[in-house]
């Protein structure tokens, strides 16, 4: 099994990224399914139908969000949706799901998305609620692969939700600073693990956004609205290979697009 995981879509080039480089990537690379954030592909906060639609006609399978989930109203009709994840330790009473089921290849895809506590919002432990959701699935044999998107400010808390699930997922992939990361590896007991899979928007920009605008907030210490940037594009993901016998990664591989072919960091 393959599966493709897109760093989170920042807005409408992100989504034009998405819809120019999939389906070529997909036919080449023999992927079985694709993940993506997209809790910035509405205006660069947040989730609408109309664009959760756009993603899916691209050849998106699941779409995972964050903590802009609920930045746009318009998010509430799509709560219902199963290829649709919020982060599994907000309350319950807010509707949505935070672990969907998907069949693959013959096999079983568990999706789990997760957010990190530090700098953002002071809601239940992503480590006690993925006991939880782990708890109640199946061990052994029919264990089915498990993709785990945590999503946080810290690199300590990513790596922490990391080694705390060594062993017991298939794959914990960062998700939210916009910027990827160059230490994808698998860890000691198999799970595949990577801090941040970046962003899927726009090249020249400050995480996405406007550099000017940006700049003047650094500048100034003033409040600033800023736009997502235009112009060039980047396409950030991760490729996990796993065996479907034993629903261990054989292989994780970053993967970095623009214009231009496909570049490996690893290469």
């Amino acid at each position: 099994m393959k599966i493709l995981f897109i760093g989170d879509i920042m807005g409408r080039p992100g989504r034009k990224a998405v819809a120019d480089l999939l389906p070529d990537f997909c036919a080449k690379e023999s992927i079985d399914c694709v993940l993506a954030n997209a809790e910035n592909a509405a205006g660069g906060r947040g989730l609408t139908p109309p664009v959760a639609q756009e993603l899916f006609k691209a050849g998106i399978h699941v779409l995972t969000l964050g903590n802009h989930t609920w930045d746009r109203s318009e998010i509430e009709p799509l709560l219902s949706d199963p290829r649709i994840l919020r982060p599994a330790n907000y309350p319950a009473l807010l509707g949505g799901q935070g672990m969907g089921r998907y069949p693959v290849k013959g096999t079983d895809l568990v999706v789990i998305a997760l957010m990190g506590r530090h700098n953002l919002a002071e809601i239940d432990s992503p480590f006690q609620v993925a006991d939880k959701l782990l708890a109640g699935l199946p061990d052994g044999p029919a264990r089915p692969v498990i993709l785990v998107d945590m999503h946080a400010e810290a690199t300590s808390e990513k790596q922490a939700m990391g080694w705390y699930l060594d062993g017991r997922v298939t794959a914990v992939l960062g998700t939210h600073t916009h910027v990827q990361t160059a230490d994808e590896r698998i860890l000691p007991q198999g799970t595949a693990y990577l801090s941040d899979v970046g962003m899927t928007g726009p090249l020249n920009s400050i995480i996405g956004g406007d550099r000017d605008a940006a700049l003047k907030r650094f500048l100034t210490g003033v409040p600033v609205r800023i736009d997502v940037a235009e112009g060039d594009t980047q396409f950030n993901a991760c490729v996990l290979e796993i065996d479907d016998k034993t629903r261990r990664v054989t292989a994780i591989r970053r993967i970095y697009q623009t214009g231009s072919p496909t570049h490996d960091p690893t290469a």
